[in-house]
C-alpha cells in the first residue's frame, strides 16, 4: 500500500490543463473518488473522478468504452451511485482502477476525444456522501488535544492512564454523516447551566468544531477475526476530511459515565471526494514515540508502523461570518497543524478496533480525532483555541469567537505538498450553523 509506482511519477501532466495547475488539489498524482450528479437534476448519483476542476464520470466512461481489461469490473463498481463494492473488491482491484485511470488521463494518451466527452465541471455539479455508511467510529488520536482538553477539566490529571496504550474511541452516529456543504440548526439539549443542580433543555450555546480526518473501510472482516497490524494497510481504502461537530455544554453533562450521545449525533461533515491511501503514498513518515513513553503492544506495533506509518497532511481552519460574507472580506484563517504530529495511526486504529473479533464492513467511517499541533495557535477545536471559552479569539475583521455562532461557516482544507512531489489535496469539507429551529 505505501509502494510507488508510475501513477505517482511527479513529471506526469493531464491533459486536462486545470490539473497542471501548481496550486490544484487534484493533480493526475490524485485522482481521488466521489460521487456526484449535475446540480439541479434528477440525474442518477454515479461514481467520478476529481481532475483538476473537472469530474471525470465513471458512467459515461463505461458507456465510452474507454477503458478495459483488468480496470473493466473495477470501473463497472465505481461508476454506480455508492462505492462500497468497489471499496469491497481490495488493493489490486483499487490500483489496477487507479493505473488505467492514470494512463487515460495523462498528455498524449489516445482516448482524449473520447473521454472529453466524459467531463462535467465540478462547479456544475453536486455531491453525495461516496459510500453507504454503516458504522462510524470516532478515536481520539492527538495527545495534543487530549492534554490540552483534559487540562480544562482536570488540570491535575490531564491524560488519563490508558490513552498511550490504546486509541481512544466512541461509536458514532452514521445517519447524519453529510457532506460538504451542509447545513443544520443549531442544536437542542439538556444543559447544566452554571452551579446550577437542574438541567435546562435549550439550544446548545457552546457549538464547536473539530477538525478530523475520516477514513473509508476497503476490504472488511468477518465477524470474529482480527486484522493483524502487517494487513491493516490493505483494509483502508482512503482518506477525506471529517468536521466533528460538537456541542459542547450538552456533552459536558451527558457524558459520563457512556460517553458522548447528543452532543455529537446532530451532524458530521466530510469532504465530498476520497484520497485513495495509494494517492498518499509518497507522504508517508515514520511514526515515532515521545522519548519515555510506553510502547504499542506487540498488537499495535510492527516495522511497517514505525518506518511509514504517520502521513504528512498539513490541516487548516477557516472561519466566514455572515458580517464576512455582507462584506465580502473572505474568510478568515483560525489555525494550521499536521496529521503526522497525530499519536496514533490509522493501521493501529483499525487493527485495534478489530482486536475483539468486530467485524468491520466497506464502507465503514472511521475518525481520527480532532488533529491539534503542539503549539497553542494549532488547536484543531475553539474550545482549545479560547482556552475553555475563557479567551474570545480575535479575527482578522475584529470580530471575536468563544464558539462558533448562528451563521458560521466552518471550512477544512488539507494537502501534503514537498519539493519534487505531486500536491494531494483534499478539497473543502464546509459546513455552515443555522439558528436552531
Amino acid at each position: 500500500m505505501t509502494g510507488l509506482d508510475e501513477t505517482h511519477d511527479p513529471s506526469l501532466v493531464s491533459w486536462v490543463e486545470s490539473a497542471n495547475r501548481d496550486d490544484s488539489d487534484f493533480p493526475i498524482q490524485n485522482l481521488p473518488l466521489g460521487v456526484f450528479r449535475r446540480a439541479g437534476t434528477d440525474e442518477p448519483w454515479r461514481g467520478g473522478v476529481a481532475i483538476g476542476d473537472q469530474i471525470l464520470d465513471l458512467a459515461a466512461v463505461r458507456r465510452l468504452r474507454a477503458i478495459r481489461g483488468a480496470a473493466a469490473e473495477p470501473l463497472r463498481a465505481a461508476s454506480s451511485a455508492s462505492l462500497n463494492t468497489f471499496m469491497a473488491m481490495g488493493p489490486h482491484a483499487w490500483s489496477a482502477l487507479r493505473r488505467a485511470l492514470s494512463r487515460a488521463l495523462r498528455a498524449g494518451a489516445p482516448a482524449v476525444t473520447r473521454l472529453a466527452e466524459a467531463l462535467v465541471p465540478q462547479r456544475d455539479a453536486e455531491m453525495a456522501v461516496p459510500a453507504t455508511i454503516g458504522d462510524f467510529t470516532d478515536f481520539y488520536t492527538s495527545i495534543h488535544h487530549a492534554t490540552a482538553v483534559g487540562r480544562l477539566f482536570r488540570p491535575d490529571n490531564p491524560l488519563l492512564p490508558n490513552y498511550k496504550w490504546l486509541p481512544i474511541a466512541y461509536h458514532g452516529r452514521a445517519s447524519s454523516v453529510g457532506v460538504s456543504g451542509q447545513r443544520f440548526p443549531r442544536p437542542k439539549g439538556q444543559i447544566l447551566p452554571p452551579g446550577g443542580n437542574t438541567p435546562v433543555y435549550g439550544p446548545c450555546k457552546r457549538l464547536d468544531y473539530e477538525l478530523e480526518l475520516g477514513a473509508f473501510v476497503g476490504v472488511g472482516n468477518a465477524l470474529g477475526s482480527t486484522v493483524p497490524m502487517t494487513a491493516a494497510e490493505g483494509h483502508l481504502f482512503g482518506l477525506v476530511l471529517l468536521n466533528d461537530w460538537s456541542a459542547r455544554d450538552i456533552q459536558a453533562w451527558e457524558y459520563q459515565p457512556l460517553g458522548p450521545f447528543l452532543a455529537k449525533s446532530f451532524a458530521t461533515t466530510i469532504s465530498p471526494w476520497i484520497v485513495s491511501m495509494a494517492a498518499l503514498a509518497p507522504y508517508r513518515v515514520a511514526w515515532t514515540r515521545p522519548d519515555g513513553d510506553p510502547q504499542p503492544l506487540p498488537h499495535l506495533d510492527s516495522p511497517a508502523n514505525r518506518t511509514h506509518g504517520a502521513i504528512d497532511i498539513a490541516l487548516e481552519v477557516w472561519i466566514e461570518t455572515e458580517r464576512m460574507r455582507r462584506e465580502s472580506s473572505g474568510p478568515a484563517l483560525l489555525s494550521r497543524s499536521n496529521f503526522r504530529d497525530s499519536y496514533w495511526t490509522w493501521a493501529q486504529m483499525l487493527a485495534h478496533h478489530t482486536s475483539n473479533g468486530c467485524n468491520l464492513m466497506p464502507g465503514d467511517l472511521f475518525g481520527s480525532g480532532t488533529q491539534s499541533g503542539p503549539k497553542p495557535d494549532e488547536g484543531g477545536a475553539l474550545i482549545e483555541l479560547s482556552h475553555g471559552g475563557k479567551q474570545p479569539v480575535t479575527l482578522a475583521n475584529g470580530e471575536t469567537r468563544t464558539f462558533v455562532e448562528d451563521g458560521d461557516t466552518i471550512t477544512f482544507r488539507a494537502a501534503c505538498t514537498a519539493p519534487d512531489r505531486a500536491r494531494i489535496g483534499f478539497g473543502a469539507c464546509a459546513g455552515t450553523v443555522l439558528p436552531a429551529t
